[in-house]
């Protein structure tokens, strides 16, 4: 098998998508967790602040979603089309949701009616609820398997996806992307906003480890599957681990109003959340509930050789320039928000 630094092309492409949807869910995810709060706020002012603090950014957060798409297809087409054909509800739901968010946003100041902006205002926060929480079902449902048949198609139906598990990864995704979102708010913001949001942060970091927590039991009691592999190799103990410090440091750091270090220590959270799936399915991308011969593997699942090899070149091309991107943006409109008569 063609190597590329030591290490297989189908292992190189399966890192590279994880890390293209961790950017992705840390990116977007405070967009969508400033969507989750949006009403929580009642002044006019408040809430035009707070989507004036991700307006500059999140469109161009949703790129990597984009990014992530296209790398899956290329570098997997076959789960690409078994993912999408089995989750095709959830998906079509999420779509809906991406563009209702983004009407909601453009919309919303386009009318002075109060009742026209209160009902866009609603539209946001329950658009960004809903991807967040979808978000949550699928990674919920791709963990512990779907009933796949030997032909890589889904045999069940969309009731299948609402089960226990996926509704607890759903809710814990959505307090998750809460408390991220308030977080980067909170930096965004001064004055009596400010001070709010300080304690709706609070509120939301109770809620995702009230969730952490539960979603982890569950999984230990009702998924053993998913330790196999740090039970093999102990050292890997170190992630969970380093995650439980994450978690405490942010807390740690709202205590101290250090809410930089605090949104730091949110993203590597998501970050190794994310590296603890992908350890325990490996080489596995999408598991059958049938019988693990069914299962689609990052081997026979993906792209020839040569067409990996190409396309790996492309994206440590075009990566880079959208990380570059992003940085630029967020130097360029760091600080607090503002109101003027170009703000939403």
């Amino acid at each position: 098998m063609a190597t590329f630094l030591g290490i297989d092309y189908p292992t190189w492409w399966f890192l590279l998508i994880g890390a293209v949807f961790t950017g992705y869910i840390i990116l977007d995810g405070f967009d969508l967790g400033a969507g989750i709060v949006h009403l929580f706020f009642v002044k006019e002012q408040s809430r035009r602040i707070a989507l004036n603090a991700i307006g500059p950014v999140w469109d161009g957060n949703e790129v990597w979603i984009v990014i992530g798409g296209g790398a899956l297809f290329a570098g997997f087409p076959e789960v690409y089309a078994s993912l999408l054909s089995a989750f095709y509800v959830p998906f079509m739901l999420f779509l809906m949701g991406i563009v209702f968010r983004a009407i909601s946003i453009e919309f919303r100041s386009k009318e002075p009616m109060q009742w026209w902006r209160r009902m866009w205002d609603f539209s946001y926060c329950a658009s960004s609820t809903l991807i967040a929480f979808l978000l949550g079902v699928i990674l919920g449902n791709v963990t512990q398997g779907i009933n796949m048949g030997p032909d890589h198609v889904f045999r069940g139906s969309f009731i299948d996806f609402i089960n226990p598990y996926s509704i607890l990864t759903g809710i814990t995704t959505v307090a998750l992307l809460m408390m991220h979102g308030a977080i980067y708010l909170v930096m965004k913001t001064e004055n009596r906003l400010y001070v709010k949001l300080t304690i709706i942060v609070k509120n939301a970091t109770i809620f995702f480890v009230m969730m952490i927590l539960l979603t982890s039991f569950y999984t230990l009691l009702y998924l053993p599957n998913m330790a196999i592999v740090i039970r093999r190799f102990p050292e890997l103990f170190i992630i969970p681990v380093m995650m439980v410090l994450a978690v405490a440091n942010i807390t740690r750091q709202i205590t101290k109003r250090k809410y930089l270090y605090a949104f730091i220590s949110s993203a590597v959270t998501i970050s190794l959340l994310m590296v603890l799936v992908a350890i325990e399915l490996y080489p596995n991308m999408l598991i059958s509930t049938q019988s693990a011969a069914n299962n689609l593997t990052v081997y026979n699942a993906c792209s020839s050789q040569k067409t990996l090899g190409i396309m790996l070149v492309v994206a440590g091309i075009g990566v880079p320039l959208v990380v570059a991107y992003t940085t630029f943006v967020f130097i360029t409109f760091k600080g607090k928000v503002s109101l003027d008569e170009m703000s939403y």
